[in-house]
């Protein structure tokens, strides 16, 4: 028996990262998963991995910038499997900009992504559940950065704050309903997108990784993988009664000095 054996997981932000990596966590542990996400391409072919393992799978092509794509999105699901039992929010944008230099443009894609876009998901996710009567889970993958952050993540701190708080208010007006809703506030991750984000905003060459690893107290950057399983374990049984935590997995630790 799989942790999600007969759950239908939706996960936004699913085509590459950590959002692909609980997508594949998710169908070993039995679950049927959607995947969501702007790139086509990267989309269908990890549905078409999954299937291949013996998992049902769909992709659903979504911007979750635009409120409409994000709720059409778990409608997509529901007409497809039924309902949706589980929602992980793992999509996000990590473009920089300090309190002075952020323009209102780009504060607002931030939000959009980062904050607006998981609220109509997460909306329209416990609406199933609760058309149903049916309990249910949601993960928001948050960041460490909402605890404050570098200077240059002001916009990005701005809407992942919100969203710890959102995730809070959600799981605290929804207890009853026993639909549990956590977040996971994850530190510096290897993945394609921080890899891009490197050498983009920071100059950094193939060497990042190591140089960065050299400097962290476990001697590597987070691993998808990992947080994968974890977020399999917040969305099964097997976490239990665990509602409203926004949970640091991260190697610092906050609030310690040296």
């Amino acid at each position: 028996m799989g942790l999600l054996d007969e759950r239908v997981v939706l996960v936004s932000g699913g085509t590459q990262g950590v959002g692909a990596g609980v997508a594949r966590a998710a169908a070993r542990e039995g679950a049927s998963v959607a995947v969501s996400g702007r790139r086509r391409e990267p989309g269908e072919k990890l549905v078409a991995e999954l299937r291949e393992g013996g998992a049902a799978a769909l992709f659903v092509p979504a911007d979750i910038a635009d409120v409409g794509q994000a709720q059409a999105s778990v409608a997509a699901v529901v007409s497809e499997f039924g309902r949706v039992d589980a929602l992980v929010n793992a999509a996000g944008l990590t473009s920089r900009g300090t309190l002075v230099d952020t323009t209102p443009e780009l504060f607002d894609a931030h939000v959009a992504v980062n904050l607006r876009g998981p609220f109509f998901l997460m909306q329209g996710a416990v609406r199933d559940m609760l058309s149903r009567g049916a309990r249910g889970s949601v993960v928001n993958v948050i960041s460490s950065s909402e605890l404050g952050g570098q200077p240059f993540l002001a916009p990005y701190v701005a809407a992942k704050a919100g969203l710890a708080g959102l995730t809070r208010n959600a799981a605290h007006a929804h207890r009853f309903d026993r639909i549990r809703i956590n977040g996971l506030d994850i530190g510096w991750t290897d993945t394609e997108g921080e890899d891009a984000t490197q050498r983009a905003f920071h100059a950094a060459d193939d060497t990042w990784r190591e140089q960065a690893a050299q400097r962290l107290p476990m001697g590597k950057l987070g691993q998808v993988d990992e947080i994968a399983d974890f977020v399999v374990f917040l969305l099964s049984d097997r976490s239990g009664v665990v509602t409203g935590s926004v949970i640091d997995w991260d190697q610092n630790v906050f609030g310690g000095l040296d």
